[in-house]
Parts: C-alpha cells; sequence; structure tokens
C-alpha cells in the first residue's frame, strides 16, 4: 500500500495539467482504479483483516482527493499568473481619446435659424406630426381638390371600418402649428416652427421625411415690406455674408395673399455655389401675407390683424451652406458621413459668436 501511495502522490505532482489529473483521478479511484479494486477486496478478508486495511484505505483514498485537489488548485494559480503575466497594462501610459460624437447638420442649422430669428424676436412653437385633416387642409384653406390632399402626395393614417372620424395624416408642413399657436396665444404673435414633415416623394433632393421651418408674424400694421426685411436679415445671417440680394416672384399658395417664391442671388462658377454675387438666382423659400381666412381658422379677426408668414426646408438649406450634394445621405446613419459633416456638440451657434465655427 506504501508503494501504491507514492506512486499517485508523485504522478500527481508531475501532471502537467487538468488533463492528466483527471486520467489519474480515473486510474485510482475509478471503477476499475487499483484503490477501488483494492477496497473491493475487503469483503473476501476476514473481520480482523478488514479492521486494520479499510481505515488504511480510506485515509489513503481520502489522501490522493487531496493530492488532486491541492494539484488542479495550483494548475489553476499557475494559468492565472501566467494570463495576468501576459495581459499586463502599464497603466501610467497615456490613455487612448475616447470617439466624440457630433451634432448631425439638420440639428446644426436648426439651431442656428432659431438663434437668428430669437433676436428678431420669434419664439418657437411646436405641433403634433399626425395632424387632423383639419388643421393640416382646412384651417390652411386647402381646397378639397387639392393635389396635396391626394394620397399619392400625403400619408393618410388607416381606419378602422365604421370609424367616421375626421381623418388624420403626417403633417404635410409645419404650418398647422401656425394655426394651433395663433389660437392659443391670439395677436399679435411672431412665431417660428422647425420640425419633421412628410410627404409621398423620394429622390435626390427629397425623402419622404424632411424638415422644415415655418414663420409667422401678425400685428396691425406688418406689410410685405416687414416680410421683405425679415427675409434679408435672416439670408445674411445665416449664409454669413454681407451683401444678399433677394428676389420676389408671384406665386400661390392657398395660406397666403398676395404670395411670392423668394430666390437668392448666387453663382455657381467653378462647380462652387456662391451666395450674394454673380448672375444666378436660386429659389429658397415661400411665402405671402396670411390669407384672411387662415386668420379667422386661427381665431384672429382679419379685419384688425394682418400679417405675413414663410416657409422654408431646413435640410436644403444645410445642403447650400454646408456643401451637402445628396438630401438621402443626411437620413443613412453613416459615421463616416456624421463625422466629416459633424458639429462639436460645445459649438453652439450664436449672432455674437458665430454660427458655423
Amino acid at each position: 500500500m506504501d508503494d501504491l501511495r507514492q506512486k499517485y502522490i508523485d504522478a500527481i505532482a508531475g501532471a502537467a495539467d487538468e488533463a492528466a489529473l483527471e486520467d489519474l483521478r480515473v486510474a485510482a479511484l475509478g471503477k476499475k482504479g487499483e484503490i477501488s479494486l483494492q477496497m473491493r477486496e475487503l469483503g473476501r478478508m476476514t473481520p480482523e483483516d478488514r479492521q486494520v486495511m479499510g481505515p488504511k484505505l480510506n485515509a489513503l483514498k481520502d489522501e490522493i482527493n487531496a493530492a488532486l485537489a491541492a494539484r488542479k488548485a495550483a494548475l489553476g494559480d499557475a494559468a492565472l499568473e501566467e494570463r495576468l503575466r501576459a495581459e499586463w497594462l502599464d497603466v501610467t501610459l497615456p490613455g487612448r481619446p475616447r470617439p466624440r460624437g457630433t451634432i448631425h447638420p439638420v440639428s446644426q442649422v436648426t439651431e442656428e435659424i432659431t438663434a437668428i430669428f430669437a433676436d428678431m424676436g420669434f419664439a418657437v412653437a411646436e405641433g403634433p406630426q399626425i395632424e387632423s385633416d383639419w388643421f393640416n387642409f382646412d384651417a390652411l384653406n386647402i381646397p378639397p381638390e387639392h393635389p396635396a390632399r391626394q394620397e399619392h402626395d400625403t400619408f393618410f393614417m388607416s381606419r378602422a371600418a365604421g370609424d367616421d372620424r375626421a381623418p388624420h395624416v403626417l403633417r404635410t408642413h409645419t404650418s398647422p402649428v401656425q394655426i394651433r399657436a395663433m389660437q392659443a396665444q391670439g395677436a399679435p404673435i411672431r412665431v417660428i416652427a422647425p420640425g419633421r414633415v412628410y410627404r409621398c416623394d423620394y429622390d435626390q433632393t427629397h425623402t419622404p421625411m424632411f424638415h422644415q421651418v415655418e414663420g409667422l408674424a401678425i400685428d396691425r400694421d406688418i406689410s410685405m415690406a416687414n416680410l421683405k426685411w425679415v427675409l434679408e436679415e435672416f439670408c445674411r445671417a445665416f449664409f454669413e455674408v454681407d451683401g444678399v440680394e433677394l428676389r420676389f416672384r408671384a406665386s400661390h399658395f392657398p395660406f397666403t395673399e398676395p404670395s411670392a417664391e423668394v430666390d437668392i442671388r448666387c453663382s455657381w462658377e467653378g462647380g462652387a455655389l456662391k451666395i450674394g454675387e454673380g448672375n444666378d438666382w436660386m429659389e429658397i423659400l415661400g411665402s405671402g401675407m396670411v390669407h384672411p381666412k387662415v386668420l379667422a381658422a386661427g381665431g384672429i379677426d382679419p379685419d384688425e390683424w394682418q400679417g405675413f408668414a414663410f416657409g422654408m426646408g431646413i435640410d436644403r438649406l444645410a445642403m447650400l451652406k454646408y456643401g451637402i450634394p445628396d438630401l438621402r445621405a443626411f437620413f443613412d446613419s453613416d459615421l463616416r458621413w456624421l463625422r466629416h459633416y459633424g458639429f462639436s456638440a460645445l459649438d453652439m451657434p450664436t449672432l455674437h459668436g458665430g454660427l458655423s465655427r
């Protein structure tokens, strides 16, 4: 028995890994192991011999189990030590800079627009993106036969069979916010309404979801001259050029009368857009004097009050100012694009500090 003990104690001490330990455990203590076979012989011994051999075999079994456990723990400690040595890191070295996020151009331009109009006394108004047919069309003097009210141009919300409530749409412009603002605040009022809008269109310069900002100013003596000054001041500040020339072209919008589309003087020499110079003109927005029916829908007496309104695409302004060629890239979530066109989160646009630092 002493030879058997020494044999396994030495083998266990020299085991190189846990697989070798398991082989030794089976050889000694498995069903057909040497120590297990010795314990089976106890039944054939005399009671006197059994009393002597039984405790010795049990002690041997316990000693082998203890040696196996100790060697397994030693191997585990050695493996951990080797892993720590291999994965060692000098924490005194300078750390790697963490990647920084950037502000999306649409968010940046929205902040720039808000800062400019806030300086002119315009507050920011907001409204729901799912609007009733009345707020989105009827209140804005858009007739039932107007193309914008057809399903090929507008996203109508589905209704259950038998639901006779007024239809709802994904708003096609932020003009419904103007109606809500007039109903809530009355006149006089000066607000801009930036936000998401939705239309059934998709190409290089159109997407089903895009961003608009619309402005509204109502008072007793407001005229087209005030509108022209506001838009000129906005373009001068937004494009950051001293000389801006706008051209107003007569147009038709159901919610304004008279209505005008606004072009800005520019040049495309060498494929680069330059605002405020050259012999070309580019349309940037629509505007006009608020229609009396729209004032009445907003709860304002058109015989006492009048005002102007305008609307422009935020995404389009971002493309023009920052040279972004494709509108669809705004919504692709491409990190490379965002890093290239994005803005620092700490560079908040202000008129005195600069809009696009």
